[in-house]
Formats: C-alpha cells, sequence, structure tokens
C-alpha cells in the first residue's frame, strides 16, 4: 500500500478558475491534496472556492507557480495528460497503466500528472519534460472531457491502484528527481556543443531525441552524478575546436 501524498497534479495555464475548483473537488473525492498550478490565469478566486465544493483545503494548500520546472523540480516520475500524436513518440499510458507504474515504483518516489490548458493542452516543450504521456482511451467519435474529468479519471485509477495492500514495491532507488535530470541535460547539451556533436546554429531534434532516451531510462541520483561525471572528463580532455 502506498501513500497517496507522493502524487502531485499540476495544471498547466489553466484559464477558468472553475475548472481548479472541480479539479480540487475531483481530488479530494480520491484522497489526493498535493496540487500545483502554474501560471493560471485567475487564483485564488470565488469561482474556484464555489466549484470545489467543500475541497477548499486542497485550494488553500496549492503551490502557485510561473514555471512547470518549479512545480515538479522535486519529482521522480513526470507524466502528461495528451490527447495528441507526436512527431518523436513518446511512451504512452493508459490512466489505470500509469496508475500502475507510480504504484510499483520504489516507496520514495514522488510523481507528477501535469494537466494542460482547456483549449491547447500541454505545448511540446512542457511534454518534453515527461517521461511517459497519459491518454485516456475515451469514445473516439467523441473524445472530449473537460480538465475536471480528466482529473477525476486518473485520481482514481491511482487511489485504485496505489492503496491495494499487496502491491509489491521494489528495494531501489528512486529514479532523479526532475532538477537534477534538467541540470543533466544542459550539462550534456553543452558537452555536445563543446565536442562538435550538436551544432546549436541547426540543432534538429537530439536534445528532445537524448531526453527521450534518458527518461526511459530512468536513472537514480547516482547514475545521473555518474553521467555528469563523464560529461566533465569529455569536456576537460577535448578541445573544443576538435570532433
Amino acid at each position: 500500500m502506498r501513500d497517496l501524498s507522493c502524487i502531485r497534479v499540476v495544471l498547466v495555464g489553466t484559464t477558468d478558475s472553475g475548472n481548479i475548483g472541480a479539479a480540487a473537488r475531483a481530488m479530494k473525492t480520491m484522497g489526493l491534496s498535493d496540487l500545483a498550478l502554474v501560471a493560471p490565469r485567475e487564483f485564488p478566486s470565488a469561482k474556484a472556492t464555489a466549484r470545489a465544493s467543500g475541497a477548499t483545503d486542497v485550494l488553500a494548500n496549492a503551490l502557485v507557480v510561473d514555471r512547470v520546472e518549479d512545480a515538479i523540480a522535486d519529482r521522480n516520475l513526470v507524466m502528461g495528460a495528451s490527447a495528441r500524436l507526436r512527431a518523436i513518440t513518446v511512451p504512452a499510458d493508459t490512466p489505470r497503466e500509469a496508475a500502475e507504474r507510480i504504484a510499483t515504483l520504489p516507496d520514495d518516489t514522488r510523481a507528477a500528472v501535469l494537466f494542460g490548458r482547456e483549449k491547447t493542452g500541454l505545448t511540446n516543450a512542457e511534454l518534453d519534460l515527461c517521461q511517459r504521456l497519459i491518454h485516456v482511451p475515451a469514445n473516439p467519435e467523441y473524445s472530449s472531457l473537460n480538465l475536471a474529468m480528466s482529473v477525476q479519471v486518473m485520481a482514481y485509477e491511482l487511489r485504485q491502484c496505489l492503496l491495494r495492500p499487496e502491491i509489491d514495491v521494489p528495494d531501489a532507488a528512486a529514479p532523479a528527481t526532475q532538477a537534477a535530470m534538467d541540470g543533466f541535460f544542459e550539462h550534456l547539451e553543452r558537452a555536445l556543443i563543446h565536442v562538435r556533436y550538436l551544432d546549436p546554429a541547426n540543432p534538429r531534434q537530439l536534445m528532445r531525441r537524448m531526453r527521450r532516451l534518458f527518461h526511459r531510462a530512468q536513472p537514480d541520483a547516482d547514475e545521473v552524478n555518474l553521467l555528469r561525471g563523464i560529461l566533465t572528463k569529455i569536456e576537460r580532455s577535448t578541445p573544443p575546436d576538435q570532433g
């Protein structure tokens, strides 16, 4: 059995404050309480409080930040809800598969589930921060779920999976935090430019592909430090004008 407090719901760029309140209500009905808001158009608001219908404690304790990175910096796993296919395939789970994945990670794993703007969802740059996507397999002829509905579906699956008493949690280190991974990706990009493998004037999709590769691997903190040590050695031993 896992503690639901390890899950953070992140709402990005919400335009209707009523949807924030409705999402908070959806969370509380399933025992989730960690809400983060990234650049909401209006918050706090009376409309959010009214739509929360008693889940005002979730709203009162919400983390409000300007950037997605600030909402997920201490998370070990970041998953983003998306209805769109991408040019570079990102592994996608159903809500149940996503919940199962979180449930079977080490006990100290902290996860975030990102939900995007009501009309446009998450941007490609925001999805690049996610290790996996979550896709609700709705009716293909009418697949429109509003924000609170999406949160409710995911919150229900998380509750069903994480509170099962028979869950077998591995005795292993949690994946590195998002902040550690972002630091690694910045270091990797510098090193690739240093050895002239990456042309900053024409980067194509290289760093996006590298993100996908290392997100799939889910290295822990020690492994990230090992990789950065290798990058530092490369930078120090290779003159910047050599490939």
